[in-house]
C-alpha cells in the first residue's frame, strides 16, 4: 500500500510566513526559512512554500526567500505564487525548488502546464485549485477563485482538474477556501470529487486543526497527502505525533519521523 504524505505548508507575505482564516486576516507566523527547517526535522515529508501576494501584486516570486529556504531542507520543497511563464518556472528552479505550483496563470493560460512538464518532467508540477462551493441544495457544485481566492473563474473544480491533468500535471494541490483556517476539518466530499476524476496524486488542503481530520481525509476523502500550515506552525499537532497516530489508525506512513 502505497504510503500517505503529510505537507507542511507556509504561505508567505513580504518574506514572512503569515496565516489566516478562508484567505483574510492575516497574521505573522514566522520566519519561512527557520519554519521550515523546524518542519523538516520535525518530520514533514516535504514543504509547500505559496508566494501568497506575488499573483496580486503582478511581480515574481521572492527568490531570495526561496533560495534561504532550500538551504535548510533534505527533503522535496515546492514553491508556488507569481510564475507566469517557463522563465519564472526556472528562476525558482535555479533557486532550490524540486517543485512548483501554478494556478491563476495556468487557468489563464493552460499549455503553461506542458512548457514547464516538458523541460523539468510532470512529477515536478503542481496546478494548485482554490475551490469554493456555490450554489444551494441540489444545485450546489465547486467553483473555482484565482488570485489568492479574490477572482471567481466560472469554472467547475472537477473539470479543471481534469483538464489540468491532461496538460501534463503531475499532482493537484486542492484547497477548500471554504475551509481553509477554521480548523475543523477537511472538505473530504471536494477531495473525493477530484480524487474520484483524475489520476494523479491529489494534494488536500484546507481545514486540518486534529489528528483525527487527517485521518477523515485520506480515508474518506481519498487523499494521497495533506497539507496544513498553522496547527504545525503553533505547535498544535506536532508532526511526528501526528505520524504516530495516522500509523496507529491504520494509515500507512513515511518513516523515520
Amino acid at each position: 500500500m502505497l504510503t500517505k504524505r503529510i505537507i507542511a505548508c507556509l504561505d508567505v507575505d513580504a518574506g514572512r510566513v503569515v496565516k489566516g482564516v478562508q484567505f483574510s486576516d492575516l497574521r505573522d507566523a514566522g520566519d519561512p526559512a527557520e519554519l521550515a527547517l523546524a518542519h523538516g526535522r520535525a518530520g514533514a515529508d516535504e514543504v509547500v512554500l505559496l508566494d501568497i501576494s506575488a499573483t496580486y501584486e503582478n511581480r515574481s516570486t521572492l527568490l531570495d526567500v526561496v533560495r534561504r529556504t532550500a538551504g535548510q531542507l533534505f527533503i522535496p520543497f515546492t514553491v508556488g505564487g507569481g510564475i507566469r511563464s517557463l522563465d519564472d518556472a526556472a528562476a525558482v528552479f535555479d533557486a532550490g525548488a524540486d517543485k512548483v505550483t501554478v494556478n491563476s496563470a495556468a487557468l489563464a493560460d493552460p499549455a503553461l502546464i506542458g512548457r514547464i512538464a516538458h523541460r523539468y518532467g510532470s512529477q515536478a508540477v503542481i496546478v494548485a485549485i482554490d475551490a469554493l462551493r456555490v450554489g444551494n441544495g441540489n444545485e450546489m457544485h465547486f467553483g473555482v477563485k484565482t488570485t489568492g481566492g479574490r477572482h471567481p473563474t466560472g469554472r467547475d473544480v472537477v473539470e479543471w482538474a481534469r483538464e489540468a491533468e491532461q496538460c501534463g500535471a503531475g499532482e493537484i494541490l486542492l484547497t477548500s477556501i471554504d475551509r481553509d483556517g477554521m480548523r475543523d476539518g477537511f472538505d473530504c466530499e471536494l477531495t473525493r470529487a477530484v480524487v474520484g476524476a483524475v489520476n494523479v496524486p491529489v494534494i488536500a488542503s484546507g481545514g486540518a486543526g486534529a489528528a483525527e481530520h487527517f485521518v477523515d481525509v485520506f480515508r474518506d476523502g481519498r487523499a494521497d497527502a495533506a497539507l496544513a500550515a498553522s496547527i504545525f506552525h503553533l505547535g498544535i499537532t506536532p508532526i511526528g505525533d501526528l505520524k504516530q497516530e495516522l500509523q496507529n489508525a491504520g494509515i500507512p506512513m513515511r518513516w523515520p519521523c
